[in-house]
């Protein structure tokens, strides 16, 4: 079986799929965080979760696939997206 061919054609990177899954990270998060784009690299400008607006909060969580987030308000949104 060729390598990575056990969780299918969606994981853009393998080798960080693998590594993030012996950490103990689930299959779904290792998957999210290997098919982002430059996930490997740091350095981004995200602003901070104070300061997006509840909407903006509502659609990172929704990019993330966090359940039940339409019944969240601000501060809810931002501990879910903080310990996804």
């Amino acid at each position: 079986m060729p390598k990575g061919a056990d969780h299918g054609p969606s994981i853009k990177n393998d080798e960080q799929y693998e590594a993030l899954r012996e950490k103990g990270y689930s299959k779904e998060k290792a998957a999210r965080i290997a098919n982002t784009p430059n996930a490997g690299e740091k350095g981004g400008e995200a602003s901070n979760y104070e300061d997006r607006t509840f909407d903006e909060l509502y659609e990172q969580a929704k990019k993330v696939g966090i359940e039940g987030r339409s019944k969240m308000n601000k501060q809810e949104l931002i501990h879910a997206l903080r310990n996804n």
